[in-house]
C-alpha cells in the first residue's frame, strides 16, 4: 500500500542557547526533511504504516517530516503534535524520575529493593539494587508481569518467592522498570502518573506529554492500528502499565526531551543532573553499554549491531551483561537509542551527544524494531554526509 497523500513538512528554528558546535550544519531545512523522507518511505510501505511522523533537532534548529494519517476515521492527518502512544520509550522518563527523586535525597539508587519494600528482605529480588531495575539486570524476570497478577501488592507477593533463574544476567522485563516506577512515586507519596504529569513532565517544559490524555487533548490522540487485523486500537491498562510503557507524547514534545538531553533549553540543575545519571554505562552487553534504559553504542556505529542489539532475540531472552563499577560517566562520541510499542504503535529515539543531534521517530503501527534502526541510522548517515 502507498503511503497516504497526506505528507506535511514543517521546521521550526529554536532560539536556545546552546554549547558550541563541532561542525557547521550544511542542510538546508528542507533537505533535512527531504532525507527524513527518503529513509523512511520504504519503510511506510513495506509495513503499511497509516501515519508516521519524523523529528529532528540538529544543532539548535527542529525539523519534522510527517505523513499519513492519525486516524483514518475523518482522514486526521499526522503532525508534529499529534499524540502517539510510546510504549517502552515511556522507560526513559521513568529512569528520569527516579534519578531526580535521588537527586533531591528521596531515593538511593545504589540500595535494594528491599530498602523501599521491606516485604523483601531476604528474598532475592529484595537484593537486587534500584538502579538494576532500571537497567534489566536482574537475572531473568519476565518480560511482562504474570498474568495471575493482578496488581501490585500480588506482585510483590510473587517476588518473594521468586528466583532468579539465570543469575547476573540481562532480561528485558516491564516488571522491573515499573516496580522502580511505583517505589520512585511512593517516595513522592503519590501514584506514579501523578509524579510523572505534575513533577517531571512540567520540569521538562512539556505541554503535549500525558499517562492519562485529558479529554481537550482527545482529539489529537492518534489511534494505533493492529499489524494483524488493521483495527484501530489504543493500550489496555494493566499491572504497572502506567510506569513500564503508558507515557503519550507527540514529536515536538519530545524534540524538547532532546534538547535537554543535549545540554539545551535551560533546565533546571537537578533535572540536568538527573538526565546525565540516566546516560551514565550500568553494564556492557554483547553489543552495547546499557545506561538507565538509554542503549549505547561507539558512533560511528556498526548498523548491523544495531540491529541486533534492538532485535527481539536479544530482548526476549536473558543476555550475558558485565556491571561497570564505577558507572561510565556520559559519552559524546556514541549513539543512544530506545525502542517502544503498544499493540498499535511503534516508536524510536536516537541521541548523538557529538554531533548535536536527536530523532525521534514515531508511527500508528507497530513494525518491527530493525526497520527503525536502518532507516534512522540511513538519515543520520545522509544528515551527516552534508557536512563534507
Amino acid at each position: 500500500m502507498k503511503s497516504p497523500n497526506l505528507a506535511l513538512a514543517v521546521v521550526l528554528s529554536v532560539p536556545f542557547a546552546l554549547p558550541t558546535s563541532l561542525f557547521a550544519q550544511s542542510a538546508t531545512s528542507a533537505q533535512i526533511v527531504e532525507i527524513a523522507g527518503a529513509s523512511f518511505a520504504p519503510v511506510i510501505e513495506q509495513y503499511r504504516i497509516p501515519g508516521l511522523v519524523v523529528g529532528i533537532t540538529w544543532q539548535g534548529q527542529h525539523s519534522f517530516y510527517a505523513t499519513g494519517v492519525a486516524a483514518r476515521k475523518g482522514n486526521v492527518a499526522a503532525t508534529p503534535d499529534t499524540i502517539f502512544e510510546l510504549g517502552s520509550i515511556s522507560k526513559i522518563f521513568t529512569a528520569t524520575l527516579a534519578a531526580l527523586a535521588e537527586d533531591r535525597g528521596m531515593l538511593d539508587l545504589d540500595a535494594p529493593v528491599s530498602d523501599s519494600i521491606p516485604q523483601l528482605e531476604g528474598a532475592a529480588f529484595g537484593a537486587i539494587r534500584l538502579v538494576d531495575l532500571s537497567t534489566h539486570v536482574t537475572g531473568g524476570l519476565p518480560l511482562q508481569v504474570p498474568g495471575e497478577v493482578g496488581n501490585v501488592p500480588e506482585l510483590i507477593r510473587w517476588l518473594e518467592s521468586w528466583q532468579p533463574p539465570q543469575p547476573g544476567t540481562r532480561s528485558y522485563s516491564n516488571v522491573s522498570i515499573g516496580l522502580l516506577g511505583h517505589i520512585t512515586a511512593q517516595t513522592m507519596q503519590m501514584p506514579f502518573a501523578q509524579a510523572a504529569e505534575d513533577v517531571l513532565f512540567p520540569a521538562m517544559g512539556l505541554g503535549s506529554t500525558y499517562v492519562d490524555v485529558p479529554a481537550n487533548a482527545m482529539d489529537r490522540y492518534a489511534f494505533g492500528y493492529d499489524r494483524k487485523t488493521d483495527a484501530p486500537i489504543r493500550v489496555n491498562p494493566g499491572v504497572l502499565a502506567d510506569e513500564a510503557y503508558g507515557v503519550k507524547s507527540t514529536a515536538r514534545d519530545m524534540l524538547r526531551l532532546l534538547d535537554l538531553e543535549l545540554g539545551r533549553g535551560g533546565a533546571d540543575p537537578a533535572l540536568t543532573a538527573a538526565l546525565e545519571r540516566t546516560r551514565q554505562g550500568q553494564a556492557e552487553t554483547a553489543y552495547y553499554t546499557q545506561d538507565m534504559i538509554w542503549e549505547q553504542y561507539p558512533w560511528p556505529a556498526d548498523v548491523a549491531k544495531m540491529e541486533a542489539g534492538n532485535g527481539y532475540d536479544f530482548i526476549l531472552s536473558p543476555q550475558p551483561a558485565t556491571r561497570l563499577a564505577p558507572p561510565l560517566p556520559p559519552q559524546r562520541d556514541v549513539i543512544l537509542n530506545k525502542t517502544g510499542a503498544t499493540n498499535g504503535f511503534g516508536g524510536y529515539v536516537a541521541l548523538l551527544p557529538g554531533q548535536d543531534l536527536g530523532i525521534v521517530v514515531l508511527a500508528n503501527r507497530n513494525y518491527p524494531n530493525e526497520a527503525r534502526v536502518r532507516a534512522t541510522h540511513a538519515l543520520i548517515t545522509d544528515l551527516l554526509a552534508t557536512q563534507d
